[in-house]
């Protein structure tokens, strides 16, 4: 497998790894450094917000991350320098993960406790801070967790909702370097899902990879076979993600049960594609599928990918292409399978309970360029030998435990 189709490999063999750095978390420093440390800690799939700016700092990352291959290899760590696939976010109507938190901070007293700042993952709330000369929210950090808004005394934080701009998702996708979408839908959504289909349907032959998330609702099996339907046929592998408990990952342990129980439905459904968990995923999900035998064992018979056609003659003519072609030719083909075997879950995305991990190291390479009072210039993560590698060492922590499937 070329390192070009490695993170495909991952999937078919049920240790795929993405990372979630957050449909709207537009924190460039923050997502620069969680993808390289993700990265070579061997993640397959990098999610980021829609955003130009933000696909660019992922982007830099993975040059970044691909110089220091070697060096990784010397650490211990199994990279060998193949990228992970980039994927932007869309939606199709409202979301929790496409919004951002709002308050007027001269409407606050000056006795309030301010729990609104302690209980933010992102530290995106801050009052009088002298590094940002700013009280209120900030918005690039912010990726709408919501969890600010009950615990507000007063009732005054609100949140901002945006929608994908089917305009601005062509030329995301055809001049960016883009290789995979993932479309956030919900049950009923379905006219809305064709317009934003329809908006991407003329590149999608240029995506490697699409991805469908939906929370569960009533009907959502029926539902999401609708969108099978409108989505076909497809030139790329498919993923379902169930989003069980959006952004909930590092509050405990006990949050990963609703994403394995969607899972859970979504297999039973026996659609296309491949299932991967999400939504309050953390350090114990891959434990709870082990002992669930939910994972997909890699020693199975590896999928046979054809592209998908109902006509008797063509799949003739597609038997007799397929033996004429080079193993190269073949190892680069990208269609979903005829239909989907699996019954076990593919992968596990981490969004919250990943970025929470490393923030400990993010917000130390943030005081280091507070300190230098001469320059305000952003340290980056791979200027700091020693904070880079117990970055990685904290990725791989959390990486290694689907990839560990490998090893048995």
């Amino acid at each position: 497998m070329t390192d070009l189709f490695a993170p495909l490999q991952s999937l078919k063999q049920g240790h795929w790894f993405k990372l979630i750095c957050g449909a709207s978390f537009q924190h460039l420093p923050a997502v620069r450094n969680l993808t390289l440390a993700y990265t070579l800690a061997g993640a397959d799939c990098i999610d980021v917000a829609a955003d130009p700016a933000v696909i660019a700092s992922a982007q830099a990352a993975l040059q970044v991350a691909r110089t220091l291959a070697r060096e990784a290899q010397k650490r211990g760590f199994d990279y060998k320098g193949n990228s992970p696939f980039l994927m932007v976010s869309l939606n199709d109507g409202e979301d929790p993960h496409f919004r951002k938190a709002e308050f007027n901070p001269t409407k606050c007293p000056t006795d309030c406790p301010r729990p609104c700042e302690r209980i933010c993952p992102a530290q995106a709330i801050v009052f009088n801070s002298i590094k940002e000369d700013f009280s209120g929210v900030l918005s690039q950090k912010c990726y709408g967790c919501g969890r600010c808004i009950p615990v507000c005394p007063y009732d005054i934080i609100y949140t901002s909702s945006y929608m994908s701009t089917p305009g601005a998702i062509a030329p995301l996708v055809m001049s960016t370097g883009v290789d995979a979408v993932e479309i956030h839908t919900k049950v009923g959504r379905l006219a809305e899902f064709e317009q934003l289909w329809q908006a991407i349907s003329p590149w999608a032959d240029q995506l490697k990879l699409l991805a469908i998330s939906c929370p569960d609702g009533e009907g959502m099996t029926d539902y999401l076979r609708a969108v099978y339907e409108l989505i076909t046929p497809l030139n790329s592998a498919l993923i379902w993600q169930t989003d069980g408990r959006p952004m909930s990952g590092d509050i405990g342990d006990g949050t990963t049960l609703a994403a394995v129980k969607l899972g859970q439905k979504v297999l039973a459904a026996k659609l296309p594609g491949y299932v991967q968990l999400a939504g309050g995923t953390n350090s114990y999900t891959v434990a709870k599928l082990k002992a669930m035998g939910l994972l997909n064992d890699f020693r199975s018979p590896i999928l046979d990918f054809r592209l998908e056609d109902t006509n008797p003659q063509s799949k003739i003519q597609n038997r007799s292409t397929e033996r004429s072609r080079t193993p190269l030719e073949k190892q680069a083909t990208r269609s979903v399978p005829q239909e989907s075997p699996k019954s076990k879950i593919s992968g596990v995305a981490y969004g919250s309970y990943a970025r929470v991990l490393l923030s400990p190291i993010l917000e130390q390479l943030e005081n280091k360029e507070v300190s230098n009072t001469n320059v305000k210039a952003t340290v980056r993560l791979e200027e700091d030998d020693v904070l880079l590698w117990q970055a990685v060492e904290l990725a791989h922590s959390l990486v290694s435990q689907i990839k560990s499937q490998q090893e048995r």
